[in-house]
């Protein structure tokens, strides 16, 4: 019985699983027909709107700064050579590398034994000239006043020839006397002659004495010369570079010793392209006077220096493209001949344009403004000059527009959008951001400064200042971090 029981109990539980299989497989295809037989149509589309940045357009005078390259050059200095070959005997305290000398110094001597014996020679040869010329002298005084001699006595045996030739004609005297008169008168005029021809070889050597005194005078002077070059001084106050001299040392003429550079008398030579050069000219082709500040980052800080450009290249330069032009500087302590600064440049003023971020300007130079029910329309612009991360622009219809400053591929003309316009930017945020330093990072960033010997004192003075304050400006702190290696 137990046997027979247990097969009915089990005969009916494989017929409840087997009825609750076909239930589910029932189920599950009409499910599947109602889905296949359901209507297909796409459900109501709604309109996406994007949150945008906006900016009203200002038209406004911006004065345009052209951002460049320069290499700091002085434009005096002086190549100290030896004019006098010889030994070098004495030597200046202050004529080392980056030693600095004032005007009229004296910075080395040249053993001047050979230059003074030279000098003397001369002094001597002139002494001759000299001795020479007032013989002449005298020889010529002698030679005229025996030519006067001469005359004279010519007159007399001219007078004596005449009495004879009288006392002829009246009978008393000779032929034979009268030809000895005649004999004694021609060779009194043949002494004459040769008298006048002894004054002409006296001032014939008055002349030669002459000229061989203004050549001993010359030759002096040429030695005397010689020996002030072998004492070699400085032109105008500077800074000497390039020393390669040592005390006893043998130089030959034209020798480089030095270079000598006015440290205050800097220029800054720019090159700028074609058309940014046009864009410093007047309207007759000149250079216009534009101002200039050229910065140099030294360990943290900014070297500034302010000037105005003076002059422009006058060729383009061999290899070169652009143009080259120079600006001088006022004030610039602590830039060394060599330095490569940043220069940045006023350009002339441009009047009615609007600054915006780069990102509002596509390539086609268009911007997006917030039209009607809050959807975009493109204004077709002219990009003037771009500033950094800005342009400047102007366009008809530009004025008074919300633009959109955040431009993406996902934007374009007719599309709506919810427009998130700019505040106003609070005054913490113009000051820069500051950071309250812990004791340790001050301390670390003072020791810094204070250890740099690239830094100039006035520098270094003003960023200990900025470092004993409470708050400190981030910028610097990032600097100063970044060249320590923190």
């Amino acid at each position: 019985m137990r046997f027979l029981r247990q097969s009915l109990i089990g005969i009916l539980l494989a017929s409840l699983t087997l009825a609750l299989l076909i239930y589910a497989g029932t189920t599950v295809m009409s499910a599947l027909q109602d889905r296949m037989n359901a209507d297909r149509s796409p459900p109501a589309a709604q309109e996406r709107v994007f949150t945008v940045a906006v900016r009203a357009a200002r038209m406004e005078t911006v004065v345009p700064e052209m951002r460049a390259f320069g290499e700091i050059q002085s434009r005096r200095s002086l190549e100290l050579r030896a004019a006098a070959g010889g030994r070098v005997i004495a030597l200046s305290e202050n004529f080392d590398e980056g030693g600095t000398v004032r005007a009229g110094e004296v910075l080395l001597r040249i053993d001047p034994a050979d230059a003074q014996a030279a000098l003397e020679g001369a002094r001597a040869d002139l002494m001759d000239a000299e001795a020479e010329e007032r013989d002449a002298e005298r020889s010529l005084a002698l030679a005229r006043d025996e030519l006067d001699a001469a005359v004279a006595q010519t007159d007399l045996r001219q007078r004596a020839l005449q009495r004879q030739q009288d006392l002829q004609s009246r009978g008393v005297g000779t032929a034979a006397l009268v030809e000895g008169a005649e004999l004694v008168a021609a060779q009194a005029r043949a002494t004459v002659l040769s008298r006048r021809q002894a004054l002409a070889q006296a001032e014939a050597r008055i002349d030669q004495a002459a000229t061989r005194l203004a050549r001993m005078r010359i030759a002096l002077d040429a030695a005397q010369r010689d020996l002030d070059d072998t004492v070699v001084t400085a032109g105008f106050d500077g800074t000497l570079s390039d020393v390669t001299l040592v005390e006893g040392r043998l130089v030959s003429v034209n020798e480089k010793l030095a270079m000598l550079v006015d440290p205050m008398a800097l220029d800054v030579a720019i090159r700028v392209s074609t058309a940014q050069y046009a864009r410093l000219l007047d309207p007759d082709g000149r250079l216009i006077p534009a101002q200039v500040e050229a910065s140099l980052d030294v360990t943290g800080t900014d070297l500034l220096a302010r000037g105005r450009l003076s002059r422009d290249g006058a060729a383009a330069g061999e290899g070169q493209s652009g143009r080259l032009v120079f600006a001088r500087l006022e004030n610039a302590a602590g830039f060394k001949p060599g330095d490569f600064v940043t220069v940045s440049v006023e350009e002339p003023a441009l009047e009615r344009v609007v600054r915006l971020p780069a990102s509002a300007l596509d390539a086609s130079g268009t911007v997006l403004a917030v039209g009607p029910d809050d959807r975009l329309e493109a204004i077709p612009v002219t990009m003037l000059r771009r500033q950094g991360d800005d342009v400047l622009l102007r366009g008809d219809g530009l004025e008074g527009r919300e633009i959109v400053i955040g431009r993406t591929p996902l934007l374009g003309v007719g599309i709506r959008v919810r427009p998130l316009r700019e505040q106003a930017a609070t005054g913490a945020d113009a000051a820069g951001a500051m950071l309250e330093l812990s004791a340790e990072r001050r301390a670390r960033l003072v020791a810094f400064v204070e250890s740099s010997e690239r830094l100039p004192p006035e520098a270094k003075a003003r960023v200990l200042n900025q470092l004993e304050q409470s708050q400190v400006p981030e910028g610097l702190v990032t600097r100063l971090e970044s060249r320590m290696g923190g």
